[in-house]
């Protein structure tokens, strides 16, 4: 069962979606203090984009805790596995010096649903992402691309490809994971005819 209050932690440029991994690594005190009050809790922290000023997207997704270290020098160094979107209802007030927020859970509860197959067109996507790995200096194995499931592997690059903040959030915002592998190829095609890492909003 979700919880019906999160703490949020907001991060620019920083994509989580359904099942994906992000690990991350925690030294501001306010978050220390997040990640210790998760961890008493159901392990539960929202991931959003902040806006300009103080004010947050709308649209976060929620992960778990489902790894977790201390180093010697008093950071916590975690893995938060993508649960569920949410839509931010309401700010309360702040805990330990964080901030939290009543989520909307049921516009997303197609989250839990996995799709396997995307129909992506496996050689194309290959085609664009080694030249878009080039523009950018990222190293990939491309024959593990062909293990993988379709949204697993959007999933994946979705979360990891440098793109701005405007367009990690239409990512995020798509309606669902095929409308996601849709945008995905589509910021790749610009990109790759732009040369450069990224091509302009997707909204």
């Amino acid at each position: 069962m979700l919880p019906e209050i999160i703490p949020v932690f907001p991060l620019s440029g920083v994509l989580l979606l359904p099942r994906g991994q992000l690990p991350l690594n925690i030294f501001e005190p306010r978050y220390l203090a997040m990640v210790d009050d998760a961890l008493k809790n159901e392990r539960i922290i929202g991931m959003i984009q902040p806006r300009d000023g103080d004010s947050l997207y709308e649209t976060g997704c929620a992960g778990r805790i489902t790894a977790f270290s201390e180093t010697a020098d008093g950071r916590y160094l975690i893995t938060l596995t993508g649960l569920c979107r949410f839509k931010v209802r309401s700010e309360i007030e702040q805990a330990n010096g964080y901030r939290r927020a009543i989520p909307e859970w049921s516009l997303f509860a197609h989250d839990f649903d996995e799709v396997a197959c995307l129909d992506i067109d496996r050689a194309k996507m290959k085609e664009m992402l080694r030249t878009y790995f080039g523009i950018n200096g990222i190293k990939c194995d491309m024959d593990t691309i062909d293990s993988i499931e379709d949204e697993k592997l959007i999933t994946c690059l979705s979360m990891i490809c440098p793109f701005d903040a405007g367009e990690k959030q239409a990512l995020l915002e798509s309606r669902c994971c095929r409308e996601r592998a849709e945008k995905f190829m589509a910021l790749i095609k610009m990109a790759v005819q732009g040369g450069k890492c990224c091509g302009g909003g997707c909204h």
